[in-house]
């Protein structure tokens, strides 16, 4: 395994990083023993950076990361949100995030976190986050309850405008670094080398599209972008490589990505995952998929208020 230090926390973290969503059934269901059979795997594999949120299942992916993890808190970084609770339940208000590190710290079994987020910022008006959220979050860590404390969202340019005014300890950005998005470059990653923030990529295949699962009924990506995966697996077959290999290798690849956080909850997926850091992509194939994929990029969908977009809807 491959460590980078994320940002000014100095925390060492996994290159690959434990997305634990899919732990509460966001994808497909999932027994709860092969789950915790998974996390035990990645742990032995040198995985130690674990991200997770009350959002995910409802609470569920937090309590089954709780119990697969009890015994090796003092070997990983844990990582888990607040803010966001349900698909539109959205609740950012002093009270509810110092009641829900309590709740958190409870389902993960432990008394503190390494990294406490603002999860999905886009969606409510920035004064609450300016003016409650973050002197909330921020008060946790004087607390102790919390190491360090990020932001996370879709929008990558609201991302960097909220990281300049408030200096956070981490920015998560999903979505928009893979082989159809490299948006994260344009503001985010220079913005990262200025301020030290630590800079971490989520969704690099991009909730399955770029791998061969079936895709959720609930993936907003447009038809014209769903239509290339069939596309992309038959061309990757040709050249005998698995095209999520190809896709984390690719994320994974980023100089100044500390962690590229995967959602995995499959031991056979897990193996996979880890197996793609000694993947080499064939510079061929790399310049093939990068023409093939030239009509669709940065394609990116719109969430979140819109006057937090500063990207108009695809």
């Amino acid at each position: 395994m491959q460590y980078r230090t994320l940002g000014k926390t100095g925390l060492q973290v996994s290159l690959l990083g434990f997305g634990a969503s899919p732990l509460g059934n966001v994808f497909d269901p999932v027994d709860e023993k092969d789950g915790i059979s998974a996390v035990h795997y990645a742990l032995d594999q040198g995985v130690n950076f674990f991200d997770v949120s009350p959002f995910y299942g409802l609470t569920l992916a937090e309590t089954r990361l709780g119990k697969a993890l009890e015994g090796s808190r003092k070997d990983i970084i844990l990582a888990s949100k607040c803010g966001r609770y349900d698909l539109q339940h959205f609740d950012f208000s002093r009270k509810r995030i110092l009641q829900s590190i309590d709740e958190s710290l409870a389902r993960l079994k432990t008394d503190y976190l390494d990294l406490f987020q603002l999860h999905d910022i886009e969606f409510v008006n920035k004064q609450i986050i300016l003016e409650e959220a973050i002197p909330s979050i921020q008060e946790l860590v004087a607390s102790g309850k919390v190491r360090f404390w990020g932001i996370t969202g879709l929008p990558v340019r609201y991302l960097a405008q909220i990281a300049r005014e408030t200096n956070p300890d981490t920015v998560l950005s999903w979505a928009h670094y893979n082989l159809l998005d490299d948006e994260i470059n344009d503001e985010l990653v220079p913005l990262s080398l200025e301020l030290g923030f630590g800079l971490m990529n989520a969704a690099p295949l991009m909730q399955r599209l770029l791998s061969d699962g079936t895709l959720p009924p609930w993936h907003r990506s447009s038809l014209e972008v769903k239509a290339m995966q069939p596309i992309l697996l038959e061309f990757c077959k040709s050249y005998n490589v698995r095209l999520s290999d190809l896709a984390l290798r690719y994320a994974m690849n980023h100089p100044n990505i500390a962690t590229t956080i995967i959602g995995m909850c499959e031991l056979e997926i897990v193996k996979q995952n880890v197996a793609a850091l000694d993947f080499i992509i064939p510079e061929e194939l790399m310049e093939k998929i990068e023409l093939l994929l030239a009509p669709v990029k940065n394609r990116m969908w719109f969430e979140g208020k819109e006057e937090n977009n500063l990207r108009s809807k695809i």
